[in-house]
């Protein structure tokens, strides 16, 4: 704790993503179809995964959990947020705020470690196809979404935790439009070094590690494909990882480059911008990434809407 008298902070201001009185309502609405539309697509991937026959495969088992992480990401931050731009006075209670933080950290640790589950999944698929269903069996997979959630919730608690250990004392304006680690370390009154220290090592090792698989996965995919001799083997191999790859590489290219750009350019603008992307837009465009590029995804939709209607007739 600091030394000292305090006033102990018991609620937070957020700036939100913009302070110009202007923009608000025009952002509100923004932000409105992007999480209605987040909703909508994530929804129609969880039910269709669920509910077609033909998608009980593990590569629709894990996009059916990633739909899932990607709506409960953008649920705890977008309501919140739509809320605030309604408001003159953006507060949220220090309880919310860490409860915020560490939901919010669930999701997006989840988010990172279920892209490298599936790029593993997709590297068994098109390098070892004979053994897939026996190295990715149903097992397996309940196997490693429950060691990705259970790992995500642990990670969570330990990081949050040590975000909130530290002293928060007269200030309480977050630079920011939800509570997130930087912005609430840098409001600290007391040393901030342990907690700075547990979300760096926490932040780069669940970002290396879950990239290196991603890599060495993709490398071997790239290998395998290389070495089909057939057009159409090698056409219908990329294919079924192309819509993956596209999520990876938008994903971790703004993860990327939010960390790694010189700390000369570094500001608070630029980290609202790639939160704003990896928060809001990604899990709004994965859905569309998914079922665009992929026709198992497109025929599915194709027999539920068509099945709906004949349920709807026949009333």
């Amino acid at each position: 704790m600091a030394p000292g008298n305090f006033t102990r902070v018991t609620e937070f201001i957020l700036t939100g993503v913009s302070d110009h009185p202007d923009l608000q309502i025009p952002l509100f609405f923004v932000f409105l179809v992007i999480y209605g539309l987040t909703v909508a697509g994530n929804l129609s991937i969880i039910t269709l995964t669920s509910a077609d026959s033909r998608l009980q495969t593990p590569m629709y088992f894990f996009l059916r959990h990633l739909a899932v992480i990607n709506l409960g990401n953008s649920t705890v931050i977008a309501p919140k947020m739509l809320i605030n731009f309604l408001v003159k006075k953006k507060i949220t209670f220090y309880y919310e705020c860490a409860t915020q933080l560490g939901v919010f950290l669930v999701f997006i640790v989840a988010e990172v470690l279920m892209l490298a589950v599936m790029a593993y999944d997709r590297y068994v698929a098109i390098c070892n196809p004979l053994l897939y269903m026996v190295v990715v069996s149903r097992r397996i997979c309940l196997l490693l979404v429950s060691l990705t959630y259970l790992y995500s919730f642990s990670t969570a608690v330990v990081t949050s935790s040590s975000v909130f250990s530290v002293s928060y004392c007269s200030s309480n304006v977050i630079n920011h439009f939800f509570c997130d680690t930087v912005p609430l370390l840098a409001l600290s009154c007391s040393d901030t070094y342990f907690a700075e220290t547990v979300v760096f090592i926490s932040a780069a090792t669940n970002l290396i590690f879950s990239l290196i698989i991603v890599l060495v996965s993709y490398f071997n995919i790239v290998l395998s494909i290389l070495r089909m001799r057939s057009s159409e083997g090698r056409k219908k191999a990329f294919s079924t990882c192309a819509s993956h790859m596209m999520a990876v590489t938008v994903f971790y290219g703004t993860l990327l480059f939010m960390y790694m750009q010189p700390q000369t350019n570094h500001s608070m603008d630029t980290d609202k911008m790639a939160s704003v992307f990896y928060t809001l837009v990604i899990p709004m465009l994965n859905p569309m990434i998914y079922s665009l590029r992929n026709k198992d995804v497109k025929a599915a939709l194709k027999r539920f809407l068509t099945d709906s209607r004949c349920s709807f007739k026949s009333m």
